[in-house]
């Protein structure tokens, strides 16, 4: 089920048309264009606020100045997850493994929430925090991915 739920949210996200939007500084997270739904987005605000927030900021900012930098207790912090860290770089299948298995294999502290998130409520998270990400990202994000 998981799988195959992750396979039809991939193929949405390169199927859907993407529109261009002048870049701007607005508050509030863009949607036009990306392969998400309000709903998605709606639930992804609610499990992002509930869940990530703590760690990865309100927006998806992040919350420590430099997050490549290891904490005192070895681990590295929450990154950014609104486009300027590493998140784009991943496709889908990666975000969603994140998510479900953590980051403590690989040096961080977030829990796993495999057992604890529905696949909707992973894949909402994501389209709310990519909502975060300008064009130019998200554009990057899809070429990357468009052989996936």
């Amino acid at each position: 089920m998981r799988t195959n739920l992750l396979i039809i949210v991939t193929l949405g996200v390169f199927i859907a048309i993407s529109c261009s939007s002048e870049p701007s500084d607005q508050k509030e997270p863009v949607i036009k264009g990306r392969w998400f739904t309000q709903k998605q987005f709606q639930l992804g605000k609610q499990v992002f606020t509930a869940n990530c927030a703590s760690c990865h900021g309100n927006q998806a900012q992040g919350i420590v100045e430099d997050w490549k930098q290891r904490n005192p207790d070895g681990s590295f912090p929450a990154p950014p997850l609104d486009g300027s860290a590493h998140a784009w770089h991943h496709p889908l299948s990666v975000l969603v493994r994140q998510i479900n298995e953590g980051g403590v294999k690989l040096g961080g502290t977030m829990p796993a929430f495999g057992d604890t998130l529905s696949d909707e409520e992973v894949i909402a998270t994501i389209a709310y925090f990519q909502s975060f990400w300008d064009e130019q990202t998200y554009d990057r994000w899809v070429q990357m991915n468009s052989d996936q």
